[in-house]
């Protein structure tokens, strides 16, 4: 290892406070199924959206979004900014009827919308995710980081990091994972945007003084959010049609992110919570892929074609001894967030969607341990996949196109089920079931086992994001048409769970004053829209 003494005192510092954090945040806690899933349903709407933010800015990002700045510039930011249009989904949609249903997990409300059957198979889908996905992706790039600019062992780092995260998630539940989240949101904000500075500050060196100068130094549309010939599928169209059903499944109907939602104290927490959230996601565009624009600047001579070494050269050119540090940690920091959030949804799955369907009679000191043991085992499975996430050339992209292939029958179900009644539990299974073989075919056909050659991607020429919207457009027809060919489920079934008519969420009652969460919701969509015409 090369870690100066002064950086490993800062990241053993850190790992000792956010264990302690995390451990002592519920030392005093009656552990009940209630307080270990949802925190005792005690969440204000700052922690909420704080908690939000963490758990989704993972180490991927940090590495992967650096990276796509250095490669394509700030497209990728589409992937933050169309963010908030989702959060104000989950806001203003779904989260009245998510608070006042009282559910405990996503697949519950599938259950009462829909069936018994639609709730176990978006289960058992929401577990697979956050195996492949939250846990193990994320394990991977946080390891890949310190190897190649402290030169720890990958697997050193990964079982590490592990032991750490699983030990306050296991023992504490929810409130210790978002206690613990709150503080890594600061730190993580605090280390990107010391990276950001120290790009911009080592910009003139480089004879870049002006921002003509600068736009002039990058390539051709580095600095455009909006683009017509993407190299990578980010068209405007792509960005449009795509985007909204990965971020219908992931930010509105994902049970690793929606658990701080469903914990939320009040109705009024769980929309404005969302918000918060939203409007913190405008931030990674500037601070997490605007350094990758600048490193191609900088540094293209050193990074060349390795463009997932854009982070640790942006840290090893630019961050001095101290410092470091502080990045160290703002790395973790994203790392643990993402992880914890994860083994304690997936604890929940198991415990509430599984063991007490097969046993209802099951008690509250049987779930907790049901949900431990079960956050135990998910995480050595991660731990496990982890290793082969370097088989990957940009991770990045990688679990986008994962969730192309999952996402579409979970939106399509769960969209439906919020705006029109007369969906039927019959539709929703048919859809689930047939989107995700769909999708695992689509997934074969797209991973490159024989020859280097993506089928779907490069021979038929649908990139990823198309691919998912062209896979919600199949579901929903068939779910449609399912509905259709089968009887409309009863008043009763579906009264509190769906919106009357489409405009109800927003029309259904009087404004009542500037922090009604419809305003704040306006207010933040035309921020965004506003952003989106200066880097058009």
């Amino acid at each position: 290892m090369k870690i100066p003494l002064l950086d490993l005192a800062i990241i053993v510092l850190y790992l000792a406070g956010i264990l302690a954090a995390g451990v002592l945040s519920t030392r005093r806690a009656r552990m009940t199924g209630a307080f270990y899933f949802l925190a005792g349903r005690s969440l204000g709407w700052p922690t909420v959206g704080a908690a939000l933010f963490a758990s989704n800015i993972s180490t991927i990002h940090m590495v992967g979004l650096a990276a796509s700045g250095y490669n394509e510039g700030l497209v990728w930011g589409n992937f933050e900014w169309m963010a908030v249009p989702a959060l104000v989904l989950l806001a203003i949609v779904f989260a009245p009827f998510y608070f006042r249903s009282r559910i405990a997990t996503l697949p519950e409300y599938l259950e009462r919308r829909y069936s018994p059957a639609s709730r176990s198979f978006l289960a058992f889908m929401a577990i697979l995710a956050a195996l492949f996905i939250h846990i193990g992706m994320s394990l991977y790039a946080g390891a890949a980081v310190f190897q190649q600019f402290f030169g720890l062992d990958v697997t050193v780092s990964i079982v590490a990091v592990s032991l750490i995260t699983a030990t306050y998630t296991v023992a504490g539940g929810l409130k210790a994972v978002v206690v613990t989240e709150t503080i890594q949101s600061v730190i993580l904000l605090l280390g990107a945007c010391i990276i950001t500075a120290l790009a911009v500050l080592a910009l003139p060196a480089h004879g870049i003084h002006t921002l003509a100068g600068f736009q002039a130094a990058v390539r051709p549309g580095h600095l455009s959010m909006i683009q017509t010939d993407s190299a990578v599928g980010l068209n405007w169209y792509a960005v449009l049609l795509g985007y909204p059903v990965l971020g219908v499944w992931y930010w509105c109907t994902d049970q690793t992110i929606v658990q701080r939602v469903l914990a939320a104290r009040t109705e009024f927490d769980a929309q404005a919570g969302p918000l918060l959230a939203g409007l913190l996601k405008i931030l990674p565009v500037f601070l997490l892929v605007f350094p990758g624009v600048c490193a191609h600047v900088l540094f293209k001579d050193i990074i060349g074609n390795s463009s997932n070494q854009t982070l640790p050269v942006l840290i090893n050119q630019l961050v001095p001894t101290g410092l470091k540090g502080i990045i160290a940690a703002a790395v973790l920091a994203a790392l643990m967030s993402t992880v914890a959030s994860a083994l304690n949804s997936t604890g929940t799955l198991v415990a509430v969607d599984i063991v007490c369907r097969l046993r209802p009679r099951t008690s509250d000191q049987a779930q907790v341990r049901i949900g431990r043991v079960s956050a135990v085992a998910i995480m050595a499975l991660a731990m496990a996949w982890s290793t082969q996430a370097g088989r990957y050339s940009s991770i990045f992209e990688a679990i986008n196109a994962i969730a192309s292939n999952l996402a579409p029958p979970i939106t399509t179900v769960f969209v439906f089920g919020v705006f029109w009644r007369r969906g039927t539990k019959e539709a929703s299974l048919a859809t689930l079931v047939s989107g995700f073989v769909a999708g695992a075919i689509s997934f074969a056909l797209d991973l490159p086992i024989f020859g280097e050659e993506k089928i779907i991607t490069h021979r038929w020429g649908i990139p990823f994001m198309m691919q998912a919207w062209w896979s919600f457009c199949l579901c929903s027809a068939l779910f449609v048409v399912t509905s259709l060919l089968t009887p409309p489920p009863r008043k009763e079934q579906v009264e509190g769970l769906a919106w009357d008519t489409p405009l109800a969420a927003v029309l259904d009652r009087k404004f009542a004053s500037v922090s009604d969460p419809r305003l704040m919701a306006g207010a933040l969509l035309g921020c965004l829209g506003v952003l989106y015409y200066v880097f058009r």
